[in-house]
């Protein structure tokens, strides 16, 4: 008995789930088959890939199960289930998640950063986008009604862990490894062990194993070889024609490509003298960089001149200047903790399997409002 009461207070102590914390066999069974049956939506939630599902639609999918209409139902009315996923909840098979609306604000500051990168990729990648959006234009009338009537929403974590019968989120803890997992596993060991068993082989296949390794061998060798050689060439071409033309040799053999498919093509040739398209694209950087400039200056050549006819006297200018010296300062002394923290914030507020928000109904936002 007192093993039994020190054990007790280890599991308190160190936070390890006692026996009535664990969840049954029936819920191990009742979640598997809510994560087969309710339709799940995956997100990104605090940085981790994630799925979850709605408290309304766990409820409507038990009360058709063979839980509520078999021969000894375990639950009959909507009471009773949500009664029943509230243990299930306390047993740690999800928990509960807060949809917060997206603020247009930082949907702007998304779009900016997506703006950037796109300036900064060449300009056949511009041609291409500049042709599949003149393609996608003649639909920008229905895609924006669509966008009206949905909203875009992330995950946070809810301080108040109840399952209710409403358009809650619910991300899945429990998480079954599939069959494969488990065959994979096996077939491992198994291998392991007949390799460890190699002495005790048959001498004829211990002779196919060794001529295979060194068939595997000079392979790897003259694949090595097939790089060295494409580089050389690649370097002597170079020097020779000012670098003005590049041939590589199987281009695809260090891409990241099927196995034939790192074979071919044979060889690839480009020009980049005067008059080539890269030569053009260039010029054509450096066009847009000057105008950016000339506009800058266009901006702020009128503030200049309005500050220049504007002559005021030593003390009002002392005036004047003193609230942008603040303004300066009150920007500078943003301490690091909170530059920290705003980065923090940014990156928990990413949301959707590499998307930054998730879309949904406006129905299942409009009870969040208060929250929000």
């Amino acid at each position: 008995m007192a093993d039994k009461r020190k054990t007790k207070k280890r599991k308190e102590e160190f936070g390890e789930p006692t026996e009535s914390e664990k969840p049954t066999s029936e819920e191990y069974s009742v979640a598997k088959w809510l994560k087969a049956n309710v339709p799940t939506k995956k997100t990104k939630f605090l940085n981790h890939h994630v799925e979850y599902f709605t408290g309304a639609k766990a409820v409507d999918a038990l009360l058709t199960s063979k839980w509520a209409t078999g021969k000894n139902p375990i639950f009959t009315t909507r009471h009773d289930v949500t009664d029943y996923l509230h243990q299930m909840l306390l047993h740690k098979l999800f928990h509960r998640a807060k949809k917060v609306p997206v603020s247009e604000q930082e949907l702007k500051g998304k779009k900016k950063k997506d703006l950037e990168k796109s300036s900064k990729s060449g300009d056949e990648k511009d041609g291409e986008k500049s042709q599949a959006s003149a393609c996608e234009g003649k639909d920008t009338k229905d895609v924006k009604e669509k966008e009206k009537k949905k909203r875009k929403i992330r995950l946070e974590m809810h301080m108040e862990q109840l399952f209710l019968d409403t358009p809650d989120a619910y991300v899945w803890i429990y998480d079954p490894k599939p069959w494969y997992y488990w065959l994979a596993g096996i077939l491992v060991v198994c291998g392991t062990i007949i390799v460890c068993m190699f002495p005790l082989w048959p001498a004829t296949v211990r002779k196919g194993v060794y001529y295979l390794s060194i068939a595997a061998a000079a392979f790897l060798v003259l694949i090595i070889a097939l790089t060295v050689v494409r580089v050389v060439v690649f370097c002597c071409v170079w020097l020779l024609t000012l670098s003005r033309h590049h041939v590589w040799l199987l281009p695809n053999l260090t891409e990241d490509v099927g196995f034939f498919a790192s074979f071919w093509p044979l060889y690839k040739y480009e020009y980049r003298g005067p008059g080539s398209d890269s030569d053009k694209s260039s010029k054509n950087k450096k066009k847009r960089k000057k105008d950016k400039n000339s506009d800058d200056e266009s901006e702020k050549a009128p503030l200049l001149e309005e500050k220049s006819d504007v002559q005021p006297s030593g003390e009002q200018t002392n005036a004047q200047e003193e609230p942008l010296v603040d303004m300066k300062s009150e920007q500078d002394t943003t301490s690091p903790a909170d530059k920290h923290s705003e980065s923090e914030s940014e990156n928990s507020q990413r949301s959707s399997t590499d998307r930054d928000f998730e879309i949904v109904e406006q129905a299942d936002v409009e009870p969040y409002k208060d929250d929000a």
